[in-house]
């Protein structure tokens, strides 16, 4: 019996996905509210990405994440020994990620309540974690958790800026003559 659900009509709305691109707008958000609920069909054994199903025995926690930048929230259960993004996939719940194995900033997310465990999340200092922030990709629930995400660039910085760069890069359009003059 297959219990995904496609995506709702709130999270792949055109719309949506128009705004979200635009940097300037500011979708309220409690504007938008995911159809997809934390329901009991979820409580049964679901077919895992790799095939896998999850174990009754594991206990789940509901994970309610605020998706920023497309002004969506979404709640779905999640096993304490699946990472919250395979899961959320695996529910065709479309997050942002990018590398999938915790070394960057693309599914960042600041923890408004609850925990998570993420021994992988390389992604992230030891310093940021104890901020509250977290990467879905790699992250485990241990208990029922509220998460906000982030902007990948604000985190970025935060992780690596101080050792990179010493603020914002200036142009510099002599250099770049220079640079094509010697073609």
């Amino acid at each position: 019996m297959d219990l995904l659900q496609p995506p709702c009509s709130a999270c792949t709305s055109p719309l949506l996905r128009r705004l979200s691109s635009l940097n300037s707008v500011n979708i309220s958000l409690n504007s938008v509210k995911c159809r997809r609920k934390t329901t009991p069909k979820f409580q049964t054994p679901v077919a895992g990405q790799n095939g896998s199903s999850y174990s009754p025995s594991v206990p789940t926690h509901k994970v309610t994440v605020l998706d920023r930048q497309r002004g969506v929230v979404h709640e779905f259960l999640v096993p304490e020994d699946q990472y919250i993004l395979h899961t959320a996939e695996a529910q065709n719940i479309a997050l942002p990620f990018a590398c999938r194995h915790g070394c960057c900033t693309s599914c960042a997310v600041r923890v408004k309540s609850g925990q998570l465990r993420q021994p992988e999340a390389l992604g992230i200092s030891a310093e940021l974690k104890s901020k509250g922030y977290a990467l879905l990709c790699v992250g485990f629930p241990s208990s029922d958790l509220e998460v906000e995400t982030q902007d990948e660039d604000e985190v970025y910085w935060l992780q690596f800026g101080r050792y990179f760069a010493r603020g914002p890069i200036e142009r510099d359009d002599y250099a770049l003559e220079l640079a094509m003059g010697d073609e």
